[in-house]
C-alpha cells in the first residue's frame, strides 16, 4: 500500500457538475481530492480487506439471536424499552438489508483492525461507488495509471443485485428520504434511487421534513399516501428520541435500514464482538466505558457518535487528542487505541462496504489528524501490478 502523487484530471469539476456531485467542496474545502491515490496489491485487497469485511459482518449478524433476547445487552447498546419487541420482531423476520460499512485502520504491514460498523446511516457511497471509479477510467485512457490497473469497486453491481433482491419484500409506494438542506445525504439517496430504478423498482423521493402521521399512526407523504416502505438516511437513534418515533412499531411500516441495524451501528456492539472473539487479529480490544479516567493506549467513544465527533485519544506516549461534538452526553465505549498510520501526514481510514452480505469495494477518507473528522478528503484508489506480476504498488 503507498500513497501516489497524481496529477488531476483538469475536467473533473465539469465531470462532476455533469453527474451531480455538488458536494466534492464542502465549506469551501475540497472534499474530493483526487491530487493523489492509494496503490494496493490485489493480495492486500483480497486478503487484508475483502475476507476480513465478509467474516466480521458474518461474526456480527450472528450476535443478534442473543442480543434481542437479553435485557442486559440491550440496555448496554442504550436501546429504548419501548423498541426491544419492534427491534426483535424485525431481526426474527429477517426485514431486508441494503448496506453498511465497516472503517478499518490497515497500512499494508499487518492486519486491518475494525474501527466502528456504519451499519445504519453510512455516506461517502456515491463517490465510492461511481465518482471514483470514473477516476479510474479517465487516468487509466490518459495513460497516467500503469496499464491493468483496476479499483476493488463492484458497488454498483451489487446495489443493483441488492434491490433486485429485496424488491418482492417492499411494500409500496417506496420511497427514499433525507434531510432536505444536507446536500451530501440528498446526493447519496439521489445515487441509491438510481440503482433501484435499473432494478426495476418503482420509487420517490422526500424529504425526512415532509413525511407525515395519519390520524391512525401511519406514516404519509406528500399526496397522504400512506408510506408502504422507507430508505431514510437518518439515525434510527434520532427518530427514538423524537415524537414520530412512538409511532414506529405500530406503524406498519417497512425501514430500509431495517430496525434491528440499531444493534449493529451503534458502537456497543464493538464490546460485545470482542467479548465473543477475543485476539481475534482484526478486533481491537473493546469494553463499555465507566466513565473514570482514560488510560493510555484506550480511546473513547460515545455509542451513537458521527464523524469523528467527541473522541478522545490517550496515546501510548501520552499524548491526549479530543474531538468537539454534540454527543458528550450519552454513554461510551472505550477501544485499544490503534492509531492510523501516516503517509507523509495524510491518515487514510478504509471504509469497507458491504452490499447485501457481501463485501465489494472501498472507499479512503483522509484527514490531518488521527481522528478522521467530518471534514476528512476522499482520495481514490487502485489496484496496481505489473504485466509481469510483480507487486509495484
Amino acid at each position: 500500500m503507498r500513497r501516489i502523487a497524481l496529477a488531476e484530471r483538469t475536467d473533473w469539476r465539469s465531470k462532476a457538475a455533469e453527474c451531480g456531485f455538488g458536494f466534492h467542496t464542502i465549506d469551501d474545502a475540497p472534499y474530493w481530492d483526487e491530487s493523489a491515490y492509494y496503490a494496493f496489491s490485489l493480495r492486500e485487497i483480497e486478503h487484508d480487506v475483502e475476507a476480513p469485511s465478509e467474516e466480521l459482518h458474518a461474526m456480527a449478524l450472528d450476535l443478534l439471536d442473543g442480543i434481542v433476547v437479553d435485557e442486559q445487552q440491550l440496555r448496554q447498546l442504550a436501546i429504548p424499552e419501548p423498541y426491544w419487541d419492534w427491534i426483535a420482531q424485525s431481526w426474527r423476520e429477517r426485514q431486508p438489508h441494503l448496506y453498511g460499512r465497516m472503517d478499518f485502520a490497515y497500512d499494508g504491514s499487518g492486519p486491518a483492525k475494525l474501527y466502528e460498523l456504519n451499519y445504519d446511516t453510512p455516506t461517502s457511497l456515491y463517490e465510492a461507488a461511481f465518482f471514483q471509479w470514473q477516476w479510474l477510467e479517465d487516468q487509466l485512457a490518459r495513460g497516467q495509471l500503469p496499464a491493468g490497473s483496476d479499483q476493488f469497486n463492484s458497488i454498483y453491481e451489487s446495489l443493483v443485485e441488492a434491490f433486485g433482491t429485496i424488491a418482492r419484500r417492499l411494500p409500496r409506494p417506496f420511497h427514499f428520504a433525507a434531510v432536505r438542506d444536507s446536500a451530501e445525504d440528498q446526493g447519496t439517496i439521489a445515487y441509491l434511487r438510481d440503482c433501484a430504478l435499473q432494478a426495476g423498482i418503482d420509487c420517490g423521493t422526500l424529504a425526512i421534513e415532509d413525511i407525515g402521521v395519519s390520524a391512525d399512526g401511519r406514516f404519509t407523504d406528500l399526496d397522504d399516501r400512506v408510506i408502504g416502505s422507507l430508505f431514510k438516511l437518518y439515525p434510527l437513534e434520532d427518530m427514538f428520541r423524537e415524537a414520530f418515533g412512538a409511532y414506529l412499531p405500530r406503524s406498519g411500516l417497512l425501514l430500509i435500514e431495517p430496525p434491528w441495524k440499531a444493534l449493529l451501528s451503534n458502537k456497543g456492539i464493538l464490546p460485545l464482538l470482542w467479548d465473543a472473539h477475543r485476539g481475534h487479529p482484526n478486533l481491537l480490544a473493546a469494553e463499555f466505558d465507566d466513565g473514570g479516567e482514560l488510560p493510555r493506549g484506550w480511546v473513547r467513544k460515545p455509542l451513537h457518535s458521527r464523524e469523528g465527533a467527541n473522541v478522545a485519544m490517550h496515546l501510548d506516549d501520552g499524548r491526549e487528542l479530543h474531538t468537539a461534538g454534540p454527543y458528550g452526553d450519552g454513554p461510551c465505549i472505550r477501544q485499544a487505541c490503534h492509531p492510523l498510520t501516516g503517509f507523509d501526514g495524510h491518515y487514510p481510514l478504509i471504509g469497507s462496504w458491504i452490499v447485501g452480505d457481501r463485501a465489494c469495494g472501498i472507499g479512503i477518507r483522509e484527514d490531518n489528524s488521527l481522528i478522521t473528522r467530518d471534514s476528512a478528503r476522499f482520495v481514490p484508489h487502485a489496484i496496481v501490478e505489473e504485466a509481469r506480476g510483480v507487486l509495484i504498488a
